[in-house]
């Protein structure tokens, strides 16, 4: 054998095991996460209330999920809301099924093994630019960007699964569907890291953000890269989208971007309204995921209409209170209108005294 060969031999061995550590860490990384922080913290509370499936590692990771997607959910709708642009959920969304058809058909034909979620992130992506260059350069009105970029995203999809004589078509029905099967230890670990990954960015651009939403014309003036900044809240719905495919399937994902938000907007500032957003979609999403396990129905659709619930609830709440405002402010008036004409008999009938009198 020659020497350039063992060298070779040598540099790949080498390079072998230097991946060995990092394959280690992030393996007991996801142990310390999943295991002794989450899961003790969910054994701790199923022996506190007896409700037996909070101890099972299938529906744990099935709830950190659930939170995952109610919290990055939510907090990047709330901007999509305001800035009118909620059907982008919509659309990436079925770009993500373009880009889970296309992992599928390359691993099908070529014998790789590339993640699927890793192909609808990166398509979801170009497709979240896609839509913002359309908008920029090609002089094309938002939603008509969003039209086109929706229905040929679904025409590559709906291609690529014809293509391999439905082949492929079983394998991505749980991410058309959803479905609590889906969620191992390592896209649980991975949709906890997306979601970290998304609050962080938030945090940071945080006033840019608002800003740009609230005042288009104002930020520009200011010199702040509108542009930029859109095109940053189009990617983090990207991401947004693929991490809640899992559990609400590409079908329902946007729901958890806007239904929330809607819920929330009776509160008023900003922030509280992301926090009041959130806390709905806490409570659609954890309720969903209950439901689902306990009458076996699909888990996207239950999370979608426990947040319907929820938003007819928060309406049907600002209604009554609305209602209850009015009944308070005409009964003061009324009192207002009774005190002043019982003020004004008081005085005359003084007067007619006084006159009795001579005085």
């Amino acid at each position: 054998m020659s020497g350039s060969a063992l060298l070779t031999g040598d540099a790949l061995a080498s390079s072998a095991d230097a991946h060995v550590p990092l394959a280690i860490s992030f393996d007991r990384a996801v142990d310390l996460v999943l295991d002794d922080v989450w899961g003790a913290a969910l054994d701790l509370l199923a022996a506190a209330t007896g409700i037996e499936i909070l101890a099972s590692p299938f529906m744990q990771r099935a709830y950190l999920a659930a939170v995952c997607i109610a919290v990055i959910g939510p907090l990047v709708g709330s901007f999509l809301v305001h800035r009118e642009m909620a059907m982008i959920g919509d659309t990436l969304a079925h770009s993500a099924f373009a880009g889970v058809a296309a992992g599928l058909f390359v691993n099908g034909v070529f014998a790789l093994t590339i993640p699927p979620l890793v192909t609808a992130l990166v398509v979801a992506a170009a497709a979240a630019l896609a839509v913002q260059a359309l908008v920029d350069h090609a002089g094309t009105y938002r939603d008509t960007s969003l039209a086109i970029v929706l229905t040929g995203s679904f025409a590559v999809g709906s291609v690529l699964v014809t293509a391999t004589d439905g082949g492929i078509a079983v394998g991505i029905n749980a991410y058309l569907f959803g479905s609590l099967a889906t969620v191992s230890r390592v896209n649980a670990a991975v949709l906890l890291a997306m979601s970290v990954a998304v609050g962080g960015v938030v945090a940071v651009a945080y006033r840019p953000l608002v800003y740009v939403t609230f005042d288009e014309v104002g930020a520009r003036a200011a010199g702040l890269g509108v542009t930029r900044y859109t095109q940053l809240l189009a990617v983090l719905t990207a991401v947004v989208v693929v991490a809640a495919m899992q559990i609400m399937g590409v079908i329902l994902v946007a729901a958890m971007l806007v239904i929330p938000v809607a819920a929330a907007t009776p509160v008023r500032g900003f922030k509280r309204s992301i926090a009041a957003a959130v806390g709905a979609g806490l409570l659609a999403t954890v309720a969903g995921v209950t439901l689902s396990y306990w009458y076996d129905v699909a888990a996207g659709g239950t999370i979608v209409l426990v947040a319907i619930g929820v938003y007819g609830v928060a309406k049907a709440a600002v209604r009554v209170r609305r209602g209850n405002q009015t009944r308070k402010a005409g009964a003061s008036s009324r009192t207002d209108v009774v005190d002043s004409g019982s003020s004004g008999t008081a005085e005359s009938e003084a007067t007619d005294a006084a006159d009795s009198e001579g005085f």
